[in-house]
């Protein structure tokens, strides 16, 4: 499976000048991965004033946009802070627009001891909600603390997907193929995708294929090629990954195989 994070919260076109801020811009971005391979949008949303949003309104829209223009595509909200979101509300995000899909930091989403009560309760109305949860994971500490959490019983025992973040406290933001392996050896989950921060995200998402993973690319998380060069569009990453993941033998999903891969309802 190919997931594109097309935007983010925190780039903007003067990083570069097709980074989708509007929901046409993100459609057509969407539409054009899907061409190079992608089966899931991961979605950011903006204001009016092109900041990070989690205006419900704003993804309906979008949600809406998706499935008239590009329907063979599953969409993944996020919900992250950026710092200016407290955890009830990217949880009343979620509980109010019920999307097939979200992901959710895990420092986030259960940042204390004290958030335990109202995180298990998240997690339990999702999963009869039939909401498919994507944890995302940063480092060893956040591996700990999945653990932990999952032994106490404020998450489900074995979590279903994860994704990992690659190279989030390296300095320049520059991940390498080697840092996913610790969240491999570490975690188990049945379903895993892995991003990487910055110029070796090919290099990364290729060991992450070789693992029996599935990949996430797009400039969220980095604007260039592997040789150094800033990418034409989105969909140029996507097809590099979808070209070596095919060398490799594995067969790209659609997203009508994604959806039955992760168990998101139809």
């Amino acid at each position: 499976m190919i997931m594109v994070a097309p935007n983010g919260a925190r780039r903007n076109q003067s990083d570069h000048h097709l980074l989708p801020m509007t929901i046409e811009q993100t459609v057509s971005a969407a539409a054009a991965c899907q061409s190079a391979g992608a089966s899931v949008l991961h979605g950011h949303i903006r204001d009016k004033q092109g900041h990070h949003s989690l205006d419900a309104g704003i993804y309906q829209e979008l949600l809406a946009e998706m499935d008239a223009k590009v329907p063979d595509m599953l969409v993944q909200i996020t919900t992250e802070a950026v710092g200016q979101y407290t955890t009830q509300q990217q949880m009343d995000l979620v509980t109010k627009l019920r999307p097939k899909m979200a992901s959710v930091a895990l420092r986030e989403l259960v940042p204390t001891a004290a958030s335990e009560v109202e995180a298990k309760r998240f997690f339990s109305w999702a999963y009869e909600a039939q909401v498919h949860l994507q944890v995302i994971l940063y480092d060893a500490a956040d591996i700990k603390r999945l653990k932990q959490l999952q032994h106490s019983g404020v998450l489900p025992s074995h979590c279903a997907c994860v994704l990992y973040v690659l190279g989030r406290y390296r300095e320049n933001l520059q991940a390498q193929p080697k840092d996913l392996d610790e969240f491999v050896q570490s975690t188990n989950s049945d379903t895993w995708f892995a991003c990487a921060f910055g110029q070796q995200e090919h290099a990364c998402i290729a060991h992450a294929i070789d693992r029996g993973g599935h990949a996430r690319v797009g400039f969220e998380n980095n604007l260039w090629l592997p040789s150094g060069e800033l990418a034409a569009d989105n969909h140029i990453l996507v097809a590099q990954v979808a070209s070596y993941a095919q060398r490799q033998g594995r067969k790209l999903a659609s997203a009508r195989e994604a959806q039955t891969m992760l168990g998101v309802r139809y």
